[in-house]
């Protein structure tokens, strides 16, 4: 196979962390990131985003040779860029707009598990911008809801869009806000309204090239910014993987309830599913349930499944968007890696940025010690903060807590100001697995 020259689209520490692996192919020819982060620019060359719609993207991917575009986040798949450059002839991994509804359309998704007997949370669905459609909502929880109970704006919300409402009183403010928060609104014309599940969570990722799928990797994000999972949604505070009370039984009844429905149910209605595929699932007393699909790698599960892999990053890819995956063995390490974010205080609500790091040359002289770039920029050959989730640091271990230890370790050297991290990154995968 001739060398590849590579788009990826992103900024953020999934993408560092897609970077990362994609530079050391053999396969590789010219990797551009756009508009990457500090932390890319020894990988390749970081070039300015040409803007927010993919016909803009054509004369940099005409310029650069581009062989094929890899694209990070879920807005874009949500908005169809793949279908356009795959029109244009151009080679992409990342589903269709279709197929990215999964993510993009919580009611979507939820309709389509009800269609394919996919195994997932009770629900109904209300539009919120409707005159008395606030009160609908709210009588029918009245009338039918068992507490807690979840509410989920339909669109994208950057992960901050899933509320857990113990109370009536708890679940009309949450209605009100999805209508008055500004950041919220968009997302929230439609909501739906589930049942609480109960259990340990688990998210699994499989790649698929439309016809064959392999399962990639096995997950466990932490969501909430408080210790113990308690307060608010965020993008993801840390994860690790694999996740180690997952065994082989567990895996086929996730494959035959789930992985195998879903991607057979796209397919047959006409949109198969080429890319990444990350299921969000709940292990209950019933077994396990869907919580939610996302049509791009995790973020930041992501930043610890991909050391684990042992195949070439970038020939996968390439067979994926050339539907030639099942020509292919996906093979993983026995390490495990955690991942610790470290945020802005006061994320995921305001927060200040503009402050030095220093730290960040801890990881160069450690193969299995990573620190991704989530949320930084360069200011006078300075690297400062720039966002609410700004770096994330990953190390390995042959069992979970030598992992999470390793993790600590480079945690507690990394400084800035008003820096917040989670100190309990991986805890409760810990005793899951305690006899």
């Amino acid at each position: 196979m001739s060398k590849l020259n590579v788009l990826l689209i992103g900024s953020g520490g999934r993408e560092h962390a897609i970077a990362t692996f994609l530079a050391r192919s053999p396969l590789l020819g010219t990797l551009t990131i756009s508009p990457g982060n500090p932390g890319t620019v020894s990988l390749g060359e970081n070039v300015q985003s040409p803007g927010n719609k993919p016909e803009l993207w054509m004369p940099l991917i005409k310029q650069r040779s581009v062989d094929l575009i890899v694209i990070g986040p879920e807005q874009p798949l949500v908005d169809g860029w793949a279908d356009y450059f795959r029109e244009q002839g151009l080679a992409v991994f990342g589903p269709s707009k279709e197929a990215a509804k999964l993510e993009g359309s919580k009611s979507f998704s939820k309709e389509f598990m009800s269609r394919h007997g996919i195994p997932t949370a009770a629900y109904q669905v209300f539009g919120t911008h409707n005159s008395g459609s606030e009160g609908e909502a709210i009588d029918w929880i009245r009338q039918n809801g068992h507490f807690p109970i979840v509410l989920k704006a339909d669109g994208l919300a950057a992960g901050k869009g899933v509320f857990i409402c113990q109370t009536l009183d708890e679940a009309a403010d949450t209605l009100h806000q999805y209508q008055q928060n500004q950041t919220l609104s968009k997302a929230a014309r439609q909501i739906v309204i589930e049942e609480f599940m109960e259990g340990e969570e688990l998210s699994v990722f499989v790649l698929s090239d439309g016809s064959s799928w392999q399962i990639l990797q096995h997950a466990q994000d932490h969501k909430k910014i408080g210790e113990g999972d308690t307060g608010l949604n965020t993008g993801g505070m840390g994860a690790y993987a694999p996740v180690p009370l997952v065994n082989q039984e567990l895996l086929e009844i996730i494959e035959n309830e789930i992985i195998r429905p879903t991607l057979d149910g796209m397919r047959a209605e006409g949109h198969p599913y080429s890319g990444v595929l990350y299921i969000g699932l709940m292990l209950t007393n019933q077994g396990p349930k869907v919580v939610e699909y996302n049509c791009r790698f995790g973020d930041p599960e992501c930043q610890v499944i991909l050391p684990t892999l042992e195949n070439d990053l970038l020939e996968l890819m390439w067979a994926v968007s050339q539907e030639n995956l099942h020509q292919y063995t996906i093979q993983t390490s026995g390490k495990i890696y955690t991942c610790v974010v470290l945020a802005s205080k006061g994320y995921p609500g305001p927060y200040e940025t503009g402050f030095e790091i220093t730290g960040l040359d801890l990881a160069s002289n450690d193969e299995d010690t990573y620190i991704f770039h989530a949320g930084t920029k360069e200011q006078s050959g300075r690297v400062i903060t720039n966002g609410g989730r700004v770096l994330n640091v990953i190390s390995a271990g042959n069992t979970l807590q030598e992992s999470i230890s390793n993790t600590y370790k480079i945690v507690d050297q990394i400084h800035f100001e008003n820096e917040y991290h989670r100190s309990d990154i991986g805890r409760k995968g810990i005793r899951s697995i305690k006899p």
